[in-house]
């Protein structure tokens, strides 16, 4: 899906951790089809990659989010596209949350912080 691939690529772009696809368009009465979930290391990362994530989308694709929220403390922002869900949050938030782990039937892809 183009939307999750430039997701990624900005993520990728200002060096986003562990990035993770959440594949949930097997499952049914899920609020989207696909979670994609990424660590910044500082409050001020967690901004920058969010913010990346709309200027890309908007960019590349003419696509605005339907709802941005956390920007302010940015410690987990959620940027929702519809179908896709985008997470960048700290790494305790991540860790206490474990979100990518919510559904055990959904398909995860880790990527690598290689890049």
């Amino acid at each position: 899906m183009e939307l999750i691939d430039t997701i990624i690529q900005s993520l990728q772009d200002k060096k986003g951790l562990d990035i993770a696809v959440v594949d949930l368009s097997k499952i049914g009465d899920t609020i989207c089809q696909a979670f994609v979930i990424a660590t910044g290391g500082s409050p001020a990362q967690v901004q920058t990659l969010a913010q990346n994530v709309g200027e890309e989308v908007r960019a590349k694709l003419g696509q605005s989010p339907v709802a941005v929220d956390g920007m302010r403390n940015a410690q987990w922002v959620a940027i929702d596209y519809g179908e896709v869900m985008v997470h960048v949050m700290l790494p305790d938030a991540r860790e206490y949350y474990d979100i990518e782990n919510l559904w055990e039937d959904a398909d995860l892809t880790l990527l690598s912080n290689d890049y």
